[in-house]
C-alpha cells in the first residue's frame, strides 16, 4: 500500500478527540484479539511500518503494540468500515499473546446466568511479561 500520499487519512471519520476505534483481528483464524484506539499519527505509522501502533488514552501517547511485552502485531491488511469510523487490522500476533492479562485475546469473559465468567486461562503470567507494567 502506498502511504506517501496522506489523503487516505482524511477519509477516516475521527471522533471529537481525533480518535477512531481499531479492531485487531488475527489473520487466518479470524479471532478478534483486541480493540484499541488510533489517532492519525498511529494509523499512519501502522501503515508505513507494518506493525500496529495505537493511541493510549490512559498514557496519552503513542503505544507501539509489544513495546514492553515483545508481542508485536505484524499488520497484513488495514480495512475501513462502511461508515469510515472503525479500522480493522488483520494481524499476525507475535508470541500468541495479545492481551495484557497474558491471554491470547482480550475477550476471555463470557456472560453466563447474569454473571461474567472467565473462560480462558492466561498463557503466561503478566508479571513474567511486564514485571508490573502493561503493553
Amino acid at each position: 500500500m502506498s502511504v506517501m500520499n496522506k489523503s487516505w487519512l482524511d477519509e477516516v471519520k475521527w471522533n471529537a478527540d481525533g480518535l477512531v476505534p481499531a479492531i485487531a483481528q488475527e489473520a487466518g483464524s479470524g479471532t478478534v484479539l483486541m480493540v484499541a484506539w488510533m489517532n492519525r499519527e498511529s494509523l499512519q505509522l501502522t501503515a508505513e511500518r507494518g506493525k500496529a501502533v495505537y493511541w493510549s488514552r490512559s498514557r496519552k501517547r503513542l503505544w507501539r503494540k509489544g513495546e514492553e511485552s515483545g508481542h508485536e502485531q505484524l499488520v497484513q491488511e488495514i480495512r475501513l468500515d462502511c461508515d469510515n469510523d472503525v479500522i480493522l487490522l488483520q494481524v499476525e500476533q507475535q508470541g500468541g499473546i495479545a492481551c495484557h492479562t497474558g491471554r491470547h485475546n482480550c475477550f476471555f469473559q463470557r456472560l453466563e446466568d447474569g454473571a461474567w465468567q472467565t473462560v480462558s486461562a492466561p498463557i503466561k503470567d503478566p508479571e513474567d511479561i511486564y514485571g508490573g507494567g502493561r503493553g
